[in-house]
C-alpha cells in the first residue's frame, strides 16, 4: 500500500506541473480527434499501397531463384507471397515501384502531421491503464518507430546515400515486417473510433482527449492545417514524381537524383544508376579482345561482338526502372535474343533460366539469375544497340541485359557469362 500511495504521489506530481505528462502542456487548437482521425484514413490507404508494391518490389527480383538474388537470406515464412515474375505488362515493374516511392514521398507530410497530432498520448500517465491500452501503446510505438524507419532509410536510398548498418534490402525488408504489425494492430484497435468520430464527431459526454483543454487562441483551423499538409503533400508530388516521366515533370523533378536534364546528347541520353568508371570498366575490358562466354549442354562458346552483330537481331521497346524510382521511358533495344542464345547454348525447344555474370568485379548485382519465363520472352535480348546506336559504355558496351518488367538491376551492363541451365 506504501509503494502505491508513492506511485499515485508521483504521477499526480507530474501531472500537476507543465511537463509533456500534462495535458495543458500541449496547447495548439489544432489537435483533435477528427483532426487525427482524417489524417489516419490517408495514411491507412497510402501506407497499405506503399507496404504491397514493397512487397511486389521484393518479388520482382525473384530471390527465391538464387542466392544471388536474395538479399534477405533466412526470410523463412516472410518470403510466403514470393510467385515467379512476369515479364507483361512491360512497364510492370516501373508502375509498381513508380507508385512504391512515389507514394511514399507525398505521405511525409501526412505522417509527420498524424506524429504532431498524437504525440500527448506518448507522454501520457500512467503508461498504461488496463491490457487493451498496453497493447494500444506497444502497437504505437511499434507503428512510430518502424514507419520513421522505413520513411528514413528509403528517402534515403532514393538519395543514393546509403548511410546505413548493413544492407538497404535487408533492413527495409525487417522493417517493413516490423512495421506492419504496429500497423495492422494499431488500426484494429483504432479504426472503429476512428469510423465513429467521422461519421458522427465525438460523442457527446465523452472527452476529446488529443483537443488541448487550454488551448491558446487560433490561428489556423483544422481545415486550414489540413489543407496545409495537402498542399506539402502536392509539391512533394510535383517536384519528385516527374523522374518516372518524359516531358516537363521530369525537368521540374528537382528532389530526386533522376530529376533534371537527361545525361549527355543523343540515343543513349537516358538514366542511368552506374557508370563504367564507377565500377572500374575500362576500354581494355570492353575492346577488341571481349569475348561473350555463351555455357550450356551443347558446350561452351565464345563469342565477339561481331558475330553476335552478325546472328539474327531483334528489337524491342522496353524502359529501364530502377528501386530508387526513377524510371525511362520505352527506349528501342537491339540485339539478339536471349531464347535465341539459349539454343546456341543446348536448349532449342524449351529456354531454362540463365545465370548472367558481368565484368563488373565487385558490387551488389554484379551477378544476376533470369527466371525461364524471362528467357523466352521474345523481347528479351542481350542488347548491342539503343535508339538506333551502339551502347555506351555507361549503358552496357559491348552488350547488356534487356528484359520487360524487370527491375534495373536484372538489366546487367557489361555481360561477360551467360550460362542456361538449372539455376
Amino acid at each position: 500500500m506504501p509503494e502505491r500511495r508513492r506511485t499515485r504521489t508521483l504521477t499526480g506530481t507530474l501531472s500537476a506541473l507543465r511537463t509533456p505528462a500534462n495535458p495543458e502542456f500541449w496547447r495548439s487548437p489544432v489537435r483533435g480527434a477528427r483532426f487525427t482521425a482524417v489524417l489516419g484514413v490517408v495514411l491507412l490507404v497510402g501506407l497499405s499501397l506503399v507496404f504491397v508494391t514493397g512487397l511486389l518490389s521484393y518479388a520482382a527480383y525473384n530471390p527465391d531463384l538464387n542466392p544471388v538474388n536474395d538479399k534477405t537470406p533466412g526470410k523463412g515464412l516472410l518470403g510466403f507471397y514470393l510467385f515467379s515474375w512476369p515479364t507483361g505488362p512491360h512497364w510492370l515493374y516501373r508502375a509498381t515501384q513508380g507508385l512504391h516511392v512515389t507514394v511514399g514521398i507525398v505521405l511525409v507530410p501526412v505522417l509527420l502531421a498524424k506524429l504532431w497530432s498524437v504525440i500527448p498520448r506518448l507522454f501520457a500517465l500512467p503508461p498504461t491503464r488496463s491490457v487493451g491500452h498496453a497493447l494500444e501503446r506497444i502497437s504505437l510505438l511499434l507503428l512510430i518507430g518502424g514507419a520513421l524507419f522505413q520513411f528514413i532509410t528509403g528517402l534515403l536510398n532514393i538519395q543514393l546515400d546509403y548511410l546505413f548498418p548493413g544492407s538497404f534490402y535487408t533492413l527495409h525488408f525487417y522493417g517493413a515486417w516490423v512495421f506492419l504489425a504496429g500497423f495492422v494492430t494499431h488500426t484494429v484497435l483504432k479504426a472503429p473510433q476512428a469510423v465513429r468520430v467521422l461519421r458522427n464527431g465525438v460523442p457527446r459526454g465523452e472527452a476529446d482527449t488529443l483537443m488541448a483543454p487550454d488551448p491558446l487562441p487560433a490561428t489556423l483551423s483544422r481545415r486550414g492545417a489540413l489543407a496545409v499538409v495537402g498542399a506539402g503533400s502536392l509539391l512533394l508530388l510535383i517536384t519528385s514524381a516527374g523522374r518516372s516521366f518524359d516531358g516537363p515533370l521530369r525537368r521540374i523533378a528537382l528532389l530526386t537524383p533522376r530529376g533534371g536534364t537527361d545525361p549527355g546528347p543523343g540515343p543513349n541520353a537516358f538514366q542511368i544508376n552506374k557508370t563504367a568508371a564507377a565500377v572500374r570498366i575500362t576500354p581494355a575490358d570492353t575492346g577488341e579482345n571481349w569475348r561473350l562466354t555463351v555455357r550450356g549442354p551443347a558446350g561452351e562458346f565464345r563469342l565477339s561482338r561481331a558475330e553476335l552483330l552478325a546472328m539474327e537481331q531483334h528489337t524491342a521497346a522496353l524502359p529501364i526502372a530502377c528501386v530508387e524510382g526513377w524510371s525511362t521511358s520505352d527506349q528501342q533495344w537491339r540485339g539478339v535474343r536471349l531464347a535465341d542464345l539459349a539454343a546456341l547454348a543446348g536448349h532449342p525447344d524449351r529456354p531454362p533460366g540463365v545465370f548472367v555474370e558481368s565484368l563488373q568485379r565487385s558490387g551488389s548485382f554484379r551477378k544476376a539469375a533470369l527466371r525461364d519465363n524471362q528467357v523466352r520472352d521474345g523481347r528479351s535480348l542481350l542488347a548491342l544497340e539503343v535508339n538506333g546506336a551502339p551502347l555506351s559504355p555507361d549503358h552496357g558496351y559491348p552488350a547488356r541485359i534487356i528484359v520487360p518488367a524487370a527491375p534495373g538491376v536484372l538489366n546487367t551492363k557489361w555481360v561477360e557469362t551467360l550460362t542456361f541451365g538449372e539455376l
